[in-house]
């Protein structure tokens, strides 16, 4: 039987996604009210940084984020051997995939039939939105001292930043239709982005 060993599948298990497809609420949403509080949005933000806080250091660098692809690795590797013999077969690799597309399926079908039809902006990340704080340029960004380090402090501003940014009326909390329309302005943002992306020159060939 073809087996497939850990090593090669680096960046494919990576990649993958791994966390659940978002869904009505807001993450952080504590009492599951469809409504983000800005209390909540920092419980949250504290909880985030101690879970990608891999050392315990109170910072967020290179170390944590390679700690975190080999728990990810390990994890992922621990859902795909199904029969635990400490490789992964061809049978269990198509097996793993043909779920993936299954589920994708069901949360196509499920959108199609609450009327939206749209499927979620995808970043490099999971090939969701690049608005992920675990994504590497949200993380530069969070890091204001340029000490190429985030602390939990400047990873609580940022958070708490995003939050005001989406509270559109500035009453303390994010509604669910705050957060389809900070959502419709980051789809515009991107489009835009790639536009000028498209109609930029292209470099000259080095010699």
């Amino acid at each position: 039987m073809k087996k497939i060993p850990f090593l090669t599948l680096g960046a494919a298990l990576i990649a993958a996604p791994v966390f659940a497809a978002p869904g009505p609420g807001a993450k952080g949403d504590a009492d599951a009210n469809g409504t983000l509080t800005r209390a909540e949005a920092q419980a949250h933000a504290t909880e985030m940084f101690a879970r990608m806080d891999a050392n315990k250091d109170g910072k967020l660098d290179a170390s944590d984020r390679a700690a975190r692809r080999t728990e990810m690795q390990a994890q992922m590797f621990e859902r795909l051997d199904a029969n635990k013999d400490g490789s992964i077969s061809k049978a269990e690799w198509e097996q793993h995939s043909a779920d993936r597309a299954a589920k994708r399926g069901d949360r196509g079908e499920k959108r199609a039939d609450a009327g939206d039809g749209k499927r979620e902006m995808r970043g490099h990340r999971g090939k969701r939105g690049g608005h992920a704080m675990g994504g590497g340029m949200m993380m530069a960004r969070a890091d204001t001292d340029g000490d190429k380090a985030v602390s939990q402090a400047e990873f609580q501003t940022k958070a708490l930043a995003r939050f005001d940014a989406a509270d559109a009326n500035k009453d303390g909390q994010v509604t669910a239709e705050e957060r389809a329309a900070q959502r419709e302005a980051w789809k515009e943002k991107a489009s835009e982005w790639r536009a000028k992306r498209a109609a930029a020159p292209a470099a000259p060939a080095s010699e």
